[in-house]
């Protein structure tokens, strides 16, 4: 990720991709399995379904408890705002009119396999991380910068366990 200078307002984005050796149905098995998320990241702890839901659909809710070492624990609820399965599936945390964040996955059929692409845009609601930016209002971009990285080398790890078990799991490992 290059330096930008961007601000917190500007909602900047990342994106990172993968080439996965499996159906993306086989693919949309795992993305689409919020419970799991937390095995594929340092900073997400758990999460849970809220009102009664049991697994994704367009409008349900998950709560995340999340750590990191500057940051400290929080907790997040998010809400499902596009789900197209096998192609694409979105969250929106807190306010899905005025997000704090917008995480997607999309899947795209391609040589045999299937292109993985996770994207998230920061913002425009306040997160924990404006809590840093008033703090020291004149270190902005460069603490905006520090946690876009964050999320790229996160994203990053997530797409490789992602290939890793989608991999391991189809029916070429099986015999």
């Amino acid at each position: 990720m290059e330096w930008t200078g961007a601000r917190y307002a500007d909602t900047p984005t990342v994106e990172v991709e993968t080439w996965i050796d499996a159906p993306p149905e086989r693919v949309w098995e795992l993305v689409s399995d919020v419970e799991l998320m937390p095995s594929t990241s340092d900073e997400l702890q758990s999460v849970e379904w809220q009102d009664g839901a049991s697994g994704p659909a367009l409008g349900a809710r998950f709560t995340g408890h999340s750590r990191h070492q500057a940051l400290g624990e929080w907790r997040t609820t998010s809400h499902i705002v596009e789900f197209e399965p096998p192609r694409t599936f979105a969250w929106a945390v807190d306010d899905p009119r005025h997000p704090s964040a917008v995480w997607r996955f999309t899947l795209q059929p391609v040589e045999h396999g299937t292109r993985l692409r996770q994207w998230m845009q920061m913002g425009p609601a306040p997160s924990g991380l404006s809590f840093a930016i008033d703090r020291m209002p004149d270190k902005e971009q460069k603490i905006v910068f520090v946690r876009m990285r964050e999320f790229e080398h996160n994203m990053t790890a997530t797409l490789a366990a992602i290939k890793q078990l989608a991999e391991a799991r189809d029916g070429k490992a099986d015999g």
